[in-house]
């Protein structure tokens, strides 16, 4: 049976808006986001069963916002939103930079799907299985997305302090 997408929005939009909210930090992106979220489902509605809708529109609002934060940091949507977003993190601290920098470059080396799992478990606090259900792998597939990111993390880290040493060296 096709989804009824009126009714569906009516359930579920505001779990969508509260996970888009949650990611985002920005109400006005974060409604944007929902809204694409319930386009999307629109498109497609005829081809989608009324089973597991709830974690189908979670996994959607992970992957827009997810995308959104990306082409946010990519492209700001005004110079003068680059400078504040260069100033703002100016005033991070260092290692809050550099974990940010391995966690970019690790996730770079991986599927998009790889930082939704990421973002499921660790930020939001999703068990496995949860996590499992909600992006279509089994547990094993997801632990072994995590085992193989924190793999990354750690060769990335150990090359950084290799190069820290050398140029220390050097100097």
């Amino acid at each position: 049976m096709a989804i009824d997408v009126e009714e569906t929005y009516r359930r579920y939009g505001p779990m969508v808006l509260r996970r888009c909210r949650r990611l985002l930090h920005d109400e006005a992106l974060a409604t944007d986001t929902m809204h694409d979220v319930f386009v999307n489902l629109l498109i497609h509605h005829k081809r989608l069963e009324d089973r597991g809708v709830s974690s189908l529109l979670y996994r959607i609002a992970t992957n827009l916002s997810l995308n959104k934060i990306r082409s946010r940091a990519r492209h700001p949507e005004d110079p003068s939103t680059e400078v504040l977003m260069k100033i703002a993190d100016a005033t991070r601290t260092e290692e809050i930079t550099h974990a940010r920098s391995l966690l970019s470059r690790a996730l770079g080396k991986e599927p998009v799907s790889t930082a939704t799992i990421a973002v499921l478990h660790l930020h939001d606090g999703l068990t496995l299985q949860e996590v499992a259900d909600t992006v279509g792998l089994s547990v094993s597939g997801v632990r072994k997305r995590l085992r193989k990111l924190k793999g990354l993390l750690v060769e990335l880290e150990a090359a950084d302090r290799q190069e820290m040493h050398e140029k220390g060296e050097a100097a």
